[in-house]
């Protein structure tokens, strides 16, 4: 692997002004669906648009076998009743302290064989494309 010198915000204004950087021609790069391997798991705040912390969601931090760079994914397509849907990984407990067991956490959790989020780590799943072309993990 080549080693390449981080250059400093100060660095790249330098070299072109903000207000003279044009349009780029290239497309945003869109990774395909495919197997990932998670290689770890985190539970993050999420915040609203006002910074309040609205809840906890699990990230899910995977190998994709196009890009050299771990790919965050932190939600899922499952099934629920006779309907798919996507959800986000949201990190809830029941009345039991337990992960609920139809949230898409929970779902993943069962199609992978982990008992708890930490287990997610190390295991294989299929991901597709979501309604806005982000990848989520296939768990029906």
């Amino acid at each position: 692997m080549e080693n390449k010198t981080v250059k400093t915000n100060k660095e790249i204004k330098e070299e072109l002004p903000p207000l003279q950087t044009p349009i780029g021609t290239r497309e945003p790069e869109k990774l395909k669906p495919g197997i990932v391997k998670i290689d770890s798991i985190s539970i993050d705040d999420v915040e609203n648009k006002e910074g309040n912390i609205v809840g906890k969601k699990a990230v899910c931090l995977c190998k994709h076998p196009d890009k050299d760079e771990l790919v965050a994914i932190s939600s899922a397509k499952y099934q629920f009743g006779d309907k798919l849907k996507i959800g986000g990984l949201w990190f809830n407990k029941d009345k039991d302290g337990n992960i609920p067991k139809n949230s898409a956490l929970a779902h993943l959790m069962k199609k992978t064989g982990a008992e708890t989020p930490s287990q997610l780590s190390g295991k294989e799943v299929e991901t597709i494309k979501d309604d806005k072309e982000y990848l989520c993990f296939k768990v029906y």
